[in-house]
Formats: structure tokens, C-alpha cells, sequence
């Protein structure tokens, strides 16, 4: 078959890497794997970890980090909600499901497969494990796929590499118990599994082979340390609606339901430490090279923690305003629809003030924050404008300084431990009644709208 765009680009990719490695090159059989990794990666609900994604990750100098960048998310579980049926078959042999859990079959019903016990033992996952979404499934998975797909082309050693590679983008886990990182416990796996393979890989090489794989992990999450906060903030808007898929119906998701999207990423920014975010092994990457990302990534998470903070504030005055109509309430309804070109529709922010800022900022966070939300992210995305015209007239009204408790507040709210008009009783009136004047202003443009086709109907009638 000819293939074309992004499958033929990673088709490319199979063969040139393959060839690289002095690997044996099957032309129909390689264009079947390419067609599964970006078939999978086209996935309906893939706004980040797409065909783009993986080709940025393994770069076009080393041949193992391209192969195994190819395969690194092809399972996504909580993105795709299950597992994709083309690629399930080769994973049914290995896993089942356990009361809405994928476990690792027993050591009496896994088959006697030498590339399964391989990638497991890169893993350290043994028979009858219980995979956790949070701690290696997809990764687990993807790594199996790549294994078994490979397996025909590349010796065992180099496909251990490969899935080396995949393991250390299992994101931000924690030291363990015993001391030690998840890379240098990824290294103490692959001494043992080159001793139990018969790999013969020296010292030298086994370390190289754990270096690599944390180029292709940095890489992975290199957004984290972005120079500049807006497109960190970009990748995070991209990341929302893989996993909060009501996001995808544009001009239809509620209140509601936009506001869990910000609750779930702010909560998960608040709960990350930088320091987990990027792997460090034997000066890879060097020291001050190092440092650097995780300064950057520090500021990075602080920009996205205060900017998520607002966000929610914003939503939770529109959510508890929109209780006076009902309970699931379009968002598009309190604010307008998103912008089609060519066609103009009245939006909120047509009723709001331009207020100058009523507090003085007090950092350069505060100010970078009140620029990303006025002028707007780099990005316009799918289901959401760039900028924040709601959110930057709140802020400008009410000041940093009050954020941190009108978001306990607000999480109150949320949790059901204060009702939507106890809520706004804290609010500065003024704010709520300019607001809740947009609101109704915006449905009185609606009105006269509608009015305008009844005039025109007469007309012609």
C-alpha cells in the first residue's frame, strides 16, 4: 500500500531506525505497524499525546530513542478510555481485566514468551499485578506492543533498550522506600537482566543504555521547563481535554463541567514537585544543566498554580450565578459562544468595563499572571478562547492579595459546604453585579436578535 503524510513520515522512521541498528527490514509488515501507531494516535479525544508528539520525542539522531518514542503512548488509557481494539490483541495474551482494573495475567495463565518476560522484567512487574494508570500501566503496555511488533526485526538486546527507554517516561514518580530514584532503580534492573539475558553489555554500555533513556524522558516533558509560561500553559489547555472529554463538545460542556477540568489540573499542580518532574543520572543531564530545568519548571508550575487559581474563581462566581437558572448549565449560555470566523455573536465581555487595576502588583508573578490572562496564552484551543476578559476584569477589581482565601471560598462552594448564594455574599458586590449585568445584557442581545427574525418573518408574511 502507499502510504501517505504521517503514516508514511513514520514509516520512515521504522525502516531508516531499523536499518540504523543493522535490524531486518520488512517493507508490508513495517507499513502495518505505522499505520497502528498513528491509526491509535489519531484517537478522537488526542489534543496532546498525537503523531506530533511522539515524532518530537525521539528526535532523528539516536535510532533506539526514535523507535521507542514511536511506541511510548500508544496505550493511553484514561485518554482513549480503554485500549484500543486494534491493538488489544496483542496485549490479551498478557493482561486481563479485574473488576474494571487491567492486571497482569498469573504466572499459570501467562504464555512461555521470551519478549514478554523481557519487557516485564525491564519493568519489574511480576505476575499478578495490579496496573495503576498512575504508576506504569500505559507505559508497561506500550512497551509490550513495541516489544512484540519489534520482536521479528531487532535482536533482544536492543529491543531491552528500547523498552528501557519507554519505562523512564513513567512521570513523576518519588524516591523510594530504599533511597533510591526511579532511574537508578531502572539501572539496577537492566545489571540484572543483562546478566540474566546474556546480553554482555559492560558496565560502560549497561550506564549509556540508562543515560539514553533519560534523554528520551526529559524530552518527553520538556514543556515543563519551557522558557516562556505561555506555552507551558498552551500544553497544559491541550492536556485538559484528553481527560475531561465533555471539554470536546464545543459550545455544549456546562458550567460545571469546564470548572472540574480546572479543579483537576490545579489540583494535580499543587500535588507535583518540580524536583519529579525531570531524571538525572550520572550527568545526564550535567548538574547546572539540571538545576536549570528544575528552576524553570518551578516557575513555570507557580505561573500555572496562580493562573488556574483565578480561572476557578472566575468559574465559580459564573457557576454560582448560573444556579439561578438551573443545575447543568452551558457554559456558552453565561458567556456567549465561541467565535466562529465570519460570524459574530454577542459574548460577555462586550458588557464588561475595562477597569484599571485597583491594587498595585507586588511581583513579577502577579504581573506575567494578569498578562497571560488579558492578552492571552500564546494558542487559541479547540473548546476555549486564549485570553480571560472575566478573569482579568476580577482581578483587576479585587487585587492578588485577596486570591488565596476567595479560592477556599470557591472550593467551599464546589464541595457543597456553602451554597452558591452564601458563596457570592463574599464576593465584592460591585463585581458580581457587573457581572451578573453582563449576563443579563448578553441575553437581552439574544432577545433583540430573535426579535429582528420575528420582525423579518412578519415582514415577509
Amino acid at each position: 500500500m502507499e502510504l501517505f503524510g504521517e503514516q508514511k513520515r513514520c514509516l520512515d522512521c521504522l525502516v531508516s531506525s531499523i536499518e540504523q541498528l543493522g535490524g531486518r527490514v520488512d517493507i508490508p509488515k513495517l507499513e502495518q505497524i505505522a499505520e497502528l501507531i498513528i491509526q491509535t494516535m489519531r484517537g478522537p479525544w488526542r489534543y496532546f499525546h498525537t503523531s506530533e508528539h511522539i515524532f518530537e520525542v525521539g528526535g532523528s539522531v539516536d535510532p533506539i530513542e526514535v523507535l521507542a518514542a514511536l511506541f511510548h503512548d500508544l496505550v493511553y488509557v484514561q485518554v482513549d478510555q480503554g485500549v484500543s481494539f486494534n491493538i488489544s490483541s496483542a496485549l490479551c495474551p498478557f493482561v486481563k481485566e479485574v473488576r474494571a482494573q487491567l492486571v497482569i495475567r498469573d504466572e499459570t495463565e501467562l504464555p512461555n514468551d521470551a519478549m514478554y518476560q523481557l519487557v516485564a522484567s525491564v519493568f519489574g512487574f511480576a505476575p499478578g499485578k495490579i496496573l495503576s494508570p498512575f504508576a506504569g500501566q500505559n507505559e508497561f503496555l506500550s512497551a509490550v506492543i513495541a516489544g512484540k511488533s519489534l520482536e521479528p526485526f531487532l535482536p533482544a538486546s536492543t529491543i531491552a533498550e528500547i523498552a528501557a527507554c519507554i519505562e523512564a517516561t513513567i512521570p513523576f514518580r518519588p524516591v523510594s522506600p530504599s533511597g533510591l530514584s526511579a532511574i537508578e532503580l531502572l539501572h539496577q534492573r537492566l545489571v540484572s537482566i543483562n546478566r540474566d539475558f546474556n546480553f554482555g553489555w559492560t558496565d560502560a554500555e549497561t550506564a549509556e543504555i540508562v543515560k539514553r533513556s533519560v534523554r528520551l524522558a526529559n524530552r518527553d516533558v520538556e514543556n515543563f521547563a519551557s522558557p516562556n509560561s505561555s506555552n507551558f500553559l498552551d500544553n497544559t489547555w491541550n492536556l485538559m481535554p484528553e481527560t475531561n472529554h465533555e471539554l470536546s463538545n464545543v459550545n455544549s460542556y456546562t458550567v460545571a463541567g469546564y470548572r472540574r477540568s480546572l479543579q483537576k489540573m490545579e489540583g494535580f499542580l499543587n500535588f507535583l514537585k518540580p524536583e519529579l518532574v525531570f531524571q538525572h543520572f550520572m550527568q545526564e543531564p550535567d548538574d547546572e544543566t539540571y538545576a536549570n530545568l528544575i528552576a524553570q519548571t518551578r516557575k513555570n508550575i507557580a505561573v500555572a498554580k496562580l493562573y488556574l487559581g483565578i480561572k476557578l474563581i472566575t468559574i465559580a462566581i459564573l457557576e454560582a450565578l448560573s444556579y439561578r437558572l438551573g443545575r447543568d448549565i452551558p457554559l456558552s449560555t453565561m458567556m456567549g459562544e465561541l467565535r466562529a470566523p465570519g460570524f459574530k455573536t454577542s459574548v460577555l465581555e462586550d458588557y464588561l468595563p475595562n477597569r484599571q487595576i485597583a491594587y498595585a502588583l507586588e511581583s513579577q508573578l502577579q504581573k506575567e499572571v494578569l498578562n497571560l490572562l488579558a492578552i492571552g496564552r500564546n494558542q487559541e484551543s479547540p473548546y476555549d478562547i486564549k485570553n480571560s476578559p472575566v478573569a482579568t476584569f476580577i482581578i483587576k477589581s479585587i487585587g492578588f492579595a485577596e486570591t488565596e482565601n476567595f479560592l477556599k471560598k470557591a472550593q467551599d462552594f464546589f464541595a457543597g459546604h456553602i451554597s452558591s448564594e452564601e458563596f457570592l455574599s463574599y464576593c465584592a458586590p460591585d463585581v458580581i453585579e457587573t457581572i451578573s449585568s453582563g449576563v443579563m445584557k448578553l441575553f437581552d442581545s439574544r432577545k433583540m436578535a430573535l426579535g429582528k427574525v420575528n420582525l423579518a418573518h412578519q415582514t415577509v408574511s
